[in-house]
């Protein structure tokens, strides 16, 4: 075994026994890292700074979609049966309780590929082992203290659902039992959370006529405040083995009042990278945002529109509305020839977005495989509309679900 193979399992073993961090090999190849990658202080608060302003634009805009109708949700390639329920506002001057922001490292600053609002992933990554990395290596963590964030953005969530008239005593978190990464992450959000709340698996949740309920081996037992690592655009799609549409009954109890989710259902508007193409529409005109606003979206965001702009000038990229990991991505050059695509089979049907093609910055990480030449994601956290834990991703042109888990360090000053 060579030192790094000795060091990581020195490193993640213990996180397995301990149970908070399972999935370090996923798909039957090494996930995450074992040794941090340094980035500056200077940096980190530059990119802190990005999601915090990026934050307020994104809550201003989904505040006012959730005040206008249906057709401009499904302009956002949103589907029908979520409609009602998104336009539910909870958090009026927040987009998100826990949203991830995707930035591309530049010579001329951060620039945002996409806001994971609905679902985000890298949680347990971002505020837990990549501290105990630092740790392990004697290097600071970026992330220090951070949990706390997560924890109070819970209460305050919960304590918003209750000024509102919700029942909230009841308060479960689910995903899928058999996916390491998304129950591991719905366990750890209901320990740190602090609200007494129960893990249950997505299968054993049901709706029984005016209400939502987990499957116990003590019966059903009600679910009031439901934290969800499932995304609503696939749950609008949920059918039961009888074909009964139980995602779409779940939503008109959201819409109804009858049921809490966190994330709050609008969370799903500032998903659609449709969304993007609106607000830099707005940019462009010089309309509804703020001079700070317009300043933020000029300096942090790319050019993205629901029609192909880019054709002979220039290369972009074509993204699904409501994609996840890299998956319906194309990158095109200037003359329309294809350079790279996901070769997943999931979201090429849906509505697509066009952006200005944003190169990532290369990096060579070390893997049990010997060094690796990709190029490196970075991830800002944004917990209750503060910006928060940052997080690394290691990959090909396209950042997917095999892309690397990269710890971070605060370089040495």
């Amino acid at each position: 075994m060579d030192d790094y193979a000795r060091q990581r399992e020195q490193l993640y073993q213990p996180l397995r026994e301990e149970g908070v961090f399972n999935w370090d090999w996923m798909y039957g190849r090494e996930y995450a890292l074992a040794i941090p990658r340094p980035i500056t202080p200077e940096a980190v608060g530059a990119l802190r700074e990005a999601a915090d302003r990026l934050g307020k634009v994104y809550a201003k805009t989904v505040a006012a979609v959730q005040e206008r109708g249906d057709e401009l949700l499904a302009e956002l390639g949103l589907p029908p049966a979520a409609l009602a329920a998104v336009r539910r506002p909870v958090i009026a001057d927040k987009a998100t309780l826990i949203g991830r922001f995707d930035f591309a490292r530049t010579a001329s600053g951060w620039k945002m590929l996409e806001f994971n609002s609905d679902t985000p992933g890298g949680i347990v990554e971002a505020f837990y082992v990549n501290g105990k990395v630092c740790d392990f290596h004697g290097a600071r963590n970026p992330n220090t203290g951070l949990e706390s964030q997560l924890a109070s953005g819970f209460r305050r969530m919960v304590d918003l659902y209750r000024n509102l008239g919700y029942r909230a005593e009841h308060i479960w978190f689910s995903a899928l039992d058999w996916h390491d990464e998304d129950a591991g992450t719905a366990r750890y959000l209901c320990r740190v959370s602090g609200l007494g709340g129960r893990f249950i698996p997505l299968k054993d949740l049901r709706v029984d006529g005016e209400g939502f309920y987990a499957r116990t081996a003590d019966g059903l037992r009600p679910v009031e405040i439901w934290y969800r690592l499932h995304p609503l655009g696939m749950l609008a799609e949920d059918q039961d083995e009888d074909g009964y549409p139980t995602g779409a009954q779940v939503l008109e109890l959201l819409r109804r009042r009858k049921l809490a989710a966190i994330n709050p259902p609008g969370a799903l508007i500032a998903q659609s990278k449709a969304l993007q193409a609106l607000i830099w529409g707005l940019y462009e005109a010089g309309a509804f945002f703020a001079p700070e606003e317009l300043a933020a979206i000029g300096e942090y965001m790319l050019p993205t529109y629901l029609e192909n702009r880019f054709a002979g000038r220039c290369r972009y990229v074509v993204k699904p509305a409501l994609g996840r990991e890299g998956g319906g991505i194309a990158i095109f050059d200037k003359d329309g020839q294809l350079a790279e695509r996901d070769q997943g089979e999931h979201y090429w049907d849906q509505l697509m977005v066009y952006q200005q093609y944003q190169e990532l910055e290369p990096a060579e990480v070390q893997t049990l495989e010997g060094p690796f030449s990709g190029r490196l994601m970075w991830g800002a956290f944004l917990i209750d509309g503060r910006a928060s834990a940052v997080l690394a991703r290691a990959g090909g042109l396209i950042t997917d679900d095999l892309a690397y888990f990269v710890p971070v360090c605060l370089a040495e000053e």
